[in-house]
């Protein structure tokens, strides 16, 4: 369920305010859940990504809901910010230019195929994301195989390693095989790897910017 304009714009509020609390503390905002409206406490996964001129800043969420909307709103928007290992912690000259997105997270579903080109037909452009997870030991006699252009986000396990694209990411990887690829490498297994104990899940977001 969406959210309303007045809860979007609040939770917008709300990172940058984290954002703004880390920079003058070190800390991320602490929050009083007695503050925001039921629909801002339930417990959701989310992301937070970051931008300064279009390019990416900072990114950081949870796949899985562990926290109070509001609250994860809060700690993923410091944790983007300042504890992203990918950037320098930002600087308060960063902080008018900076663009904050948020992705909420619906709850990963399994997704059942019985070959690749069956999992392919399944994805929604644009729409899903998703998660893949391998639970098995990586073996280099394991078959390739490979992903066509779809708009999902993905996430990518293989035993405790895992990594997920949100479906925005479509919009710089459009080609299916080059996505998975992709994930493959940001989920530390090698761009070709494949295997028939894949796992792959779905789940969709809803963006406030």
């Amino acid at each position: 369920m969406s959210l309303n304009k007045v809860n979007r714009q609040r939770l917008l509020e709300l990172a940058k305010s984290s954002i703004r609390h880390g920079l003058q503390t070190g800390r991320p905002l602490k929050i009083n859940l007695d503050d925001y409206p039921e629909e801002l406490t339930e417990t959701r996964a989310t992301f937070v990504t970051l931008q300064i001129n279009h390019q990416l800043r900072g990114c950081i969420g949870m796949l899985e809901a562990v926290r109070p909307l509001a609250e994860d709103i809060a700690e993923n928007a410091f944790s983007a910010a300042f504890r992203d290992p990918r950037f320098p912690p930002l600087q308060a000259d960063e902080l008018d230019e900076l663009e904050i997105h948020l992705s909420l997270l619906t709850p990963a579903e399994p997704i059942t195929f019985t070959s690749e080109q069956d999992l392919i037909s399944q994805l929604q452009p644009g729409i899903d994301g998703l998660i893949l997870e391998e639970p098995e030991i990586y073996s280099a006699a394991n078959k390739r195989e490979q992903l066509p252009p779809r708009i999902d986000g993905l996430i990518l396990e293989k035993g405790r390693r895992r990594g997920t694209f949100l479906p925005s990411v479509w919009e710089s990887l459009p080609e299916p095989e080059q996505f998975l690829r992709h994930l493959k490498q940001k989920a530390g297994l090698p761009p070709d790897y494949w295997s028939k104990n894949i796992r792959i899940y779905r789940y969709q977001t809803e963006i406030i910017d």
